[in-house]
């Protein structure tokens, strides 16, 4: 049977280049970069090295970069730090419709105690509009997190423009940048982002690194108490194999990035195209072109309540796709999906597709010559019920 894997926005496979990068610091220089003797002293300078080369991929200064456990560490951080560091200053906070549940939830605790939340809609292709958040702006606003590219649709949001209406209203501006760093340029410095969260299992590193950019001056709280590691905002000993390998991963991405965000873009284009023409029902959610070059979502009509069963006979068929995110795959319907006017079986039924550095355009030709067949068979069956 074939293995092609179409789901890389919930994990990809880990570059070999990266694993053997790794591999000296599991035992050769398995020392604690806190310790003073020379085994700390080497793991510390792999660290220092990986922040170093990190903070260069984000046009950032080493200092800015926090390394946590992962992408819903460092968004948890930026929330929850910068709010409870400014609560003084406001107690109001914007964020879109359509943010990861980590977002969505720590702001759902933060109202608990006490904060006011925001949550600014989409349009019906899952941009967000920038007028719509000046209006939104308060005396008090202290905080607005956007994500730079949604993890379901894909839809590239315009950290550009938010980060300079951020900078001039003097609010600070998180993005959860994990499905779009390594993927499409991303500078901090450029677009007026105060903190950004970047994880290393989507761009073929190992999973449980994350990390959180927080640009100088920015006022934040640490979230996690203990040994004072990460300059005193994130304490806990640092896992260096997993930052080395996340270093070697952005590395490689950045250097990589415009002929593999080329060759994607023709493989998601083909997958779209292709099915919106044979396949009548189909209906593509989010943005055509303003999305990154990987992620195609798809939805059937009067198919959409067994989106899971076509999941499944992909999955028995040799095909990993997904019908959102992986982190919420239990929930029934997606929050993103409702938030671009999907009813709530739509908001079951959608395909994510997801393509990466190891998909190739026969994985996609047999993905294509399958789906239809499947799609015909399952059709045939549901309508004797």
């Amino acid at each position: 049977m074939r293995n092609i894997y179409l789901d890389n926005a919930a994990s990809t496979a880990m570059d070999e280049r990266v694993i053997i990068e790794m591999m000296p610091y599991f035992r050769d220089e398995a020392g604690n970069p806190s310790s003073l003797h020379s085994n700390g002293k080497k793991a510390h300078e792999a660290l220092e090295k990986a922040r170093a080369d990190i903070a260069s991929c984000l046009n950032a200064e080493p200092d800015e970069i926090i390394f946590t456990s992962s992408g819903t560490e460092s968004n948890n951080l930026a929330t929850k730090g910068c709010a409870f560091a400014n609560r003084k200053k406001g107690k109001h906070i914007i964020i879109s419709q359509i943010e990861h549940e980590c977002v969505t939830n720590s702001c759902t605790w933060l109202k608990e105690q006490g904060f006011d939340v925001t949550y600014l809609p989409v349009d019906s292709e899952g941009l967000i509009n920038t007028g719509q958040l000046n209006d939104s702006i308060k005396p008090d606003t202290i905080l607005v997190s956007i994500m730079h590219a949604n993890n379901e649709i894909g839809v590239i949001e315009p950290v550009e423009a938010i980060g300079k209406i951020c900078r001039e209203r003097d609010i600070y501006f998180h993005t959860d940048a994990c499905q779009s760093f390594g993927k499409i340029p991303f500078d901090v410095k450029k677009s007026n982002i105060d903190m950004a969260t970047i994880n290393a299992h989507k761009i073929y590193g190992p999973k449980g690194v994350g990390a959180l950019y927080v640009r100088r001056g920015v006022n934040i709280s640490a979230w996690q108490h203990g040994g004072g590691q990460e300059s005193g905002i994130r304490s806990g000993t640092e896992n260096v194999p997993g930052i080395v390998g996340f270093a070697k991963a952005a590395k490689l991405s950045i250097a990589e990035m415009f002929p593999e965000m080329n060759r994607l873009i023709s493989l998601r284009d083909k997958i779209i195209d292709t099915i919106l023409e044979q396949m009548p029902t189909a209906y593509l959610n989010g943005h055509r072109n303003i999305r990154i070059p990987n992620n195609v979502n798809i939805g059937f009509r009067d198919f959409e309540g067994q989106a899971p069963n076509l999941l499944t006979t992909l999955d028995a068929m040799g095909i990993a796709v997904s019908t959102g995110s992986a982190c919420s795959s239990k929930k029934k319907s997606s929050h993103v999906l409702l938030a671009i006017g999907r009813n709530p079986v739509q908001a079951i039924g959608a395909l994510r597709i997801s393509m990466g550095r190891f998909t190739t355009e026969s994985d996609v030709d047999y993905f294509l010559s399958v789906l239809p067949e499947v799609m015909k068979n399952m059709r045939s069956i549901f309508s004797r019920f």
